[in-house]
């Protein structure tokens, strides 16, 4: 009897502690969301969304990104082609006299117009979940791009077209009422970037690649950073970082021309994309800044762009950006690289592997 009582004893000993475990790591995966830690808020999301419930033949596939420079949450969510989210039958009949069950077919339009709403509810109803559960508020700003995995019809390999992404702020999305809109209609007011043919996937340009949120920025230094042989870019000096910024552009297909050195310590130079039809002349500010660039940054490079009658502004910082840089440059010509996707631009477009370390006692430039 003591014995059993012994066994009964320690399993009660261990289950306690494997409580104890458990609930210290939830309060420390709670204290970390709150503090706007960039893995633990992925941990959160990635909790919520596997929550989520979607009818029957959704893939439920999802990545997820933050960006705490930015407070910007990233949700690339993939949906079903068409022809396995919309069946072709309507509805079923039952013919008595003949005792067989007659099929109503949908028109092709008609499926075409319910992917449609398929997919600008998926986007919205993203959004939702992202903003309602975010308790401690650390998100302002979500983008949502919607994919679909298929095959391609012409060629028999796989694709992954994008074809809907959106970026909104949380207080823009709290001024809807998601039980009253059209959801087509709310995805255009929000200047979401939507396919023009979705059941063809027609494809659209996500509006930030999620393989370009990254963390490789050293918040502050340590032992093993002066191991670490990558150049840093806030050391480089400004000759140095303005060829480095048109080098970059030039290897993206660009012609890229130094027009003058900022007194920012930043670079201004125009670019010209000589493709047809989608190309023209670019302006091209880069500044690098340790805090989170304003949106005075963005109107002061939406005013050259119209001053030089160019067709596309393109604004990179070595930090991020707020939600007032994002909305003020929504729907305008303009791009926005924080300096997760410029290091990200260096590895892919010139083979520098680069880091981001602000050094001891650095001040940004003021925006003149």
């Amino acid at each position: 009897m003591d014995a059993v009582r012994q066994r009964r004893a320690t399993a009660l000993a261990d289950l306690q502690a494997k409580a104890e475990r458990h609930n210290t790591e939830i309060t420390a995966l709670r204290d970390a969301y709150q503090a706007g830690d960039a893995e633990a808020v992925v941990s959160y999301f990635e909790a919520v969304f596997q929550r989520s419930e979607y009818p029957e033949g959704f893939p439920q596939e999802h990545s997820i990104a933050f960006s705490p420079e930015s407070k910007q949450l990233v949700v690339d969510y993939e949906i079903p082609a068409m022809d396995d989210a919309i069946p072709t039958v309507e509805k079923y009949r039952y013919v008595r006299s003949n005792d067989e069950i007659v099929e109503t077919k949908r028109s092709e339009k008609t499926r075409q117009a319910l992917y449609a709403q398929v997919l600008a509810q998926t986007a919205l109803r993203l959004l939702h979940e992202a903003f309602d559960s975010d308790e401690a508020r650390v998100v302002e700003s979500a983008v949502v791009s919607v994919f679909v995995s298929t095959i391609d019809r012409a060629t028999g390999r796989p694709i992954r077209p994008c074809l809907v992404s959106v970026r909104v702020s949380a207080e823009q999305f709290a001024q809807i009422n998601l039980d009253r809109v059209e959801p087509t209609t709310c995805l255009k007011q929000l200047r979401a970037h939507v396919s023009g043919h979705p059941s063809d996937l027609v494809a659209v340009k996500p509006i930030v690649d999620i393989n370009m949120v990254d963390h490789r920025f050293i918040q502050e230094a340590d032992v093993l950073s002066t191991l670490d042989s990558r150049p840093n870019l806030m050391e480089l000096t400004p000759g140095e970082f303005e060829s480095l910024i048109t080098n970059l552009f030039e290897r993206m297909g660009l012609e890229a021309r130094l027009t003058q050195a900022s007194r920012d310590g930043g670079v201004d130079c125009v670019a010209f994309d000589q493709r047809p039809i989608f190309g023209g002349k670019v302006v091209i500010q880069a500044k690098r800044y340790k805090h989170t660039v304003g949106v005075s940054a963005v109107r002061d490079l939406y005013g050259t762009v119209m001053n030089e009658g160019a067709s596309k502004g393109i604004l990179v910082s070595t930090s991020g950006y707020g939600k007032a840089a994002f909305e003020f440059a929504n729907g305008k010509p303009l791009e926005l690289i924080s300096g997760a996707n410029l290091l990200s631009l260096l590895s892919e477009h010139a083979g520098i592997e680069a880091k981001i370390q602000a050094p001891e006692g650095w001040i940004d430039a003021a925006v003149e």
